[in-house]
């Protein structure tokens, strides 16, 4: 794909600015009505899903070229989707995030990179990881584990941690808490350990689709070799790899995917995992945009856009529309409701219409002062609940809001889903 396949879509960018805020039916408050961090950051309408769909049309048809300039209203970009599903609420033609990764690819095409983007890729390529770690460090994190190792047998279950759990010592441990809970609860799983790799999506993301078209090979041929029916991972960057980005490359795999907070809701809908100890405990839950917009399974389309009845534009056969519905919203939820003592309070902005953890995109990496203040913005959030505790599913929201409450001092607890189970399965 490229811009040029998304040529008749750019020409349906209306300028409505929907793609900005929540809908109007939906917001509680003016203070939590955007839904998109870099225009409420930069208060420019070139950094919205709508002034970036203009600049890619502009570049393709020749009236613009990647300056410096345009390169910072691209990148200064979570890619969180929530662009995308505004607009799908009105324009079911018109697909601002893939267009936006699109104008990512044409400018790494004309060189025009970033250096702590390209730090990540020769990370990739030298490490299999997006952090600069050690390959060799890789499978440390499972160390002294009971679980079988993928490498030299069959499982019922593959479990991927991914490179955040793999490698940040104060995360591997959410990672290993999930693999007991499987096993306590009788679960066939295995693990790749030091010979897993990056699952690709953080370089799909930054305009590096060949690299994750060759992770998706690699991952897809020792899946097939493991025996395992499913595939569970405690990463949302990695599910949303698995479940949206490698069918979008027609890279599918032929596996269930789940995220471990539906395999642990599963789990203990069906009484092999007992939460029988009071967490007396009021959280609030981020739904993390990969695994809630980004988590939604991709149908693939191939089809043409008619004009019927005069004028009315319809899509033959009718396109898919992907408008974040169908993420993973209620088993962490259900989860958190399981335990005894603990009371979920939801924040304004959720499900679909969450608001960015900050850290995805490569916004991370080459513009941290920004992804820390969309952390604080959503801390704020979690705070009005009343909430003592901001719990999650993700090691990069988890990361971010980690050291965004370290920075600035705000007293609220970061929690995985994992943890709070653990601590309840006693």
């Amino acid at each position: 794909m490229s811009l040029r396949d998304y040529e008749f879509e750019m020409d349906f960018c209306s300028r409505c600015s929907h793609c900005k805020w929540i809908p109007l039916l939906f917001i509680k408050s003016h203070r939590y009505a955007n839904v998109c961090p870099a225009i409420e950051r930069f208060n420019f309408h070139a950094y919205s899903g709508s002034g970036r769909v203009i600049a890619a049309h502009s570049v393709h048809e020749g009236r613009s070229e990647i300056t410096d300039e345009l390169l910072d209203v691209i990148y200064r970009c979570q890619l969180d989707g929530a662009c995308n599903v505004m607009c799908h609420l009105s324009n079911e033609i018109l697909e601002p995030l893939q267009i936006i990764r699109e104008l990512r690819t044409l400018a790494v095409e004309r060189g025009m990179l970033l250096p702590e983007h390209t730090m990540i890729i020769d990370s990739m390529r030298k490490e299999d990881n997006v952090l600069g770690e050690k390959k060799a460090d890789r499978g440390k994190w499972a160390e002294g584990l009971d679980v079988k190792d993928i490498n030299s047998g069959e499982a019922e279950v593959f479990y991927h941690a991914g490179c955040r759990y793999s490698y940040n010592q104060d995360l591997r441990g959410i990672a290993r808490t999930g693999i007991s809970l499987l096993r306590g609860a009788g679960v066939d799983v295995g693990i790749a350990g030091g010979e897993e790799a990056c699952c690709g999506g953080r370089a799909f993301d930054i305009g590096y689709r060949g690299e994750m078209e060759k992770y998706a090979d690699d991952f897809a041929n020792r899946l097939r070799s493991s025996g395992a029916s499913t595939l569970v991972t405690s990463c949302s960057d990695c599910y949303s790899a698995f479940k949206h980005l490698y069918p979008m490359i027609g890279k599918k795999l032929d596996v269930e995917i789940v995220h471990i907070t539906e395999y642990l809701d599963r789990l203990i809908k069906e009484g092999r995992i007992a939460l029988c100890k009071e967490v007396p405990l009021r959280v609030t839950y981020h739904d993390p945009c990969h695994l809630g917009r980004l988590g939604e399974e991709y149908t693939p389309w191939s089809g043409e856009w008619k004009t019927v009845h005069g004028g009315v534009i319809v899509s033959d056969p009718p396109k898919p529309v992907h408008k974040g519905l169908g993420g993973v919203y209620d088993p962490p939820r259900d989860v958190l409701k399981a335990i005894p003592g603990l009371q979920l309070l939801e924040m304004e902005r959720n499900r679909e219409f969450s608001w960015c953890c900050g850290a995805g995109g490569g916004v991370l990496e080459a513009y941290e002062d920004f992804a820390a203040w969309t952390a604080m913005e959503r801390i704020e959030e979690a705070r009005s609940t009343g909430a003592e505790a901001l719990v999650t599913a993700c090691p990069w929201c988890e990361r971010n809001f980690k050291d965004a409450v370290a920075a600035n001092g705000h007293g609220i607890t970061v929690y995985d889903v994992v943890e709070l189970v653990q601590e309840a399965a006693g």
